[in-house]
């Protein structure tokens, strides 16, 4: 029995430690990295890159649309896809696009409906404060869209009312990527792993 507790204690911290070391980011990274425009959390952040090629050409609009899902797995915490539409947005700020010339609809589908709830729902949920607010706000305020998925809301039992108004409620996320790409969008999934 002894020896089973001290075998579960080494494996308690082993882990514990590679998920801290997930969270810091790596020397050779603080050096280097850069914040264009947001800079509400240190993952948002860019490397730059010398002479890149395909950078900004004027006769284009860069409309993306943005694929989020996932499930709360830390609710202390902005969701890492959340941050992956700021960093996105920062990516074309660095690569020379203009704030003007950026338009990003970020459509956000299953389990990830959780981390949009508002203050009091998410208060209720996990009895912590929403996090991802203050990023969802920072990005409406350089006109990110975010619009949620009306089949994954009734799947979770979610009233429009349970969530921020910073995300607007589509019949769900399919219809709302075949308009968008109707519209000129291009579709990015940046929840994969």
């Amino acid at each position: 029995m002894k020896r089973l507790f001290i075998q579960l204690t080494l494996l308690f911290f082993c882990s514990t430690s590679i998920v801290c070391a997930q969270n810091e980011m790596p020397n050779h990274i603080k050096d280097k990295i850069t914040y264009p425009v947001l800079d509400f959390h240190p993952w948002v952040g860019v490397i730059p890159i010398s002479n890149p090629v395909l950078s900004y050409d004027s006769s284009i609009d860069y409309k993306v649309a943005l694929d989020l899902y996932g499930r709360v797995k830390d609710s202390t915490a902005i969701h890492p896809v959340i941050l992956e539409v700021a960093r996105t947005y920062n990516l074309h700020v660095e690569n020379g696009v203009p704030a003007e010339k950026i338009q990003i609809a970020a459509v956000i589908h299953g389990g990830l409906v959780q981390a949009i709830l508002s203050e009091e729902e998410y208060q209720k949920k996990y009895q912590t404060g929403n996090p991802n607010l203050v990023a969802l706000k920072a990005l409406d305020g350089v006109g990110v869209k975010f619009y949620v998925c009306g089949q994954s809301m009734g799947f979770y039992n979610l009233l429009q009312e349970h969530i921020t108004p910073l995300v607007k409620l589509a019949v769900s996320a399919k219809t709302a990527f075949v308009t968008l790409d109707q519209k000129g969008f291009t579709y990015l999934d940046v929840s994969a792993d």
